[in-house]
């Protein structure tokens, strides 16, 4: 067993909040150490948390576990990695498309980049593209999207927030 096998395993494991995106699409395996051989190899792997508290990451460190037990490894650690701070900027461009396909904004700018005292972030509408819409709420279903309303098609829809 090689890292390179266990990125490929890891591929399978997907977000419990936003199930189209695997771990890998949104950028939060920092690591993944192989240790030994056969019965006896070891994989470490470090995960970091969108944000702090995530309640996804005992899911998907649970999701980890039972992946790798399903290939025959029995001795697995799973590190969590709080520095630095996860960003959006570790998305893959294809889980972004993800996010789009599904219906959900992706993050539209670097996440270091700052908007002007009076400016707002500019979010298209992932089902007519439209870039007329308006911010509902700062806060959705999870920390990390915000609800938006389209003002040309009128649908409502979640926007993955830049951090």
């Amino acid at each position: 067993m090689t890292k390179e096998q266990v990125m490929i395993w890891l591929e399978d494991v997907k977000d419990p909040e936003v199930p189209v995106l695997s771990i890998l699409d949104l950028g939060i395996v920092r690591n993944v150490a192989v240790t030994g051989e056969g019965k006896e190899a070891s994989v470490v792997i470090s995960i970091t948390p969108t944000y702090s508290g995530c309640p996804a990451m005992d899911v998907i460190a649970l999701s980890i576990r039972m992946l790798l037990a399903g290939h025959g490894v029995k001795n697995i650690a799973i590190e969590q990695q709080l520095s630095p701070a996860w960003t959006t900027d570790w998305m893959t461009e294809e889980g972004k498309i993800k996010l789009k396909e599904y219906g959900i904004a992706p993050p539209n700018r670097k996440a270091f980049q700052s908007l002007g005292l009076f400016e707002e972030e500019k979010v298209s509408c992932p089902r007519c593209n439209s870039e007329q819409t308006e911010l509902v709420s700062q806060f959705g279903p999870t920390s990390c999207k915000a609800l938006y309303k389209c003002l040309t098609c009128k649908e409502p829809f979640e926007h993955f927030k830049c951090h």
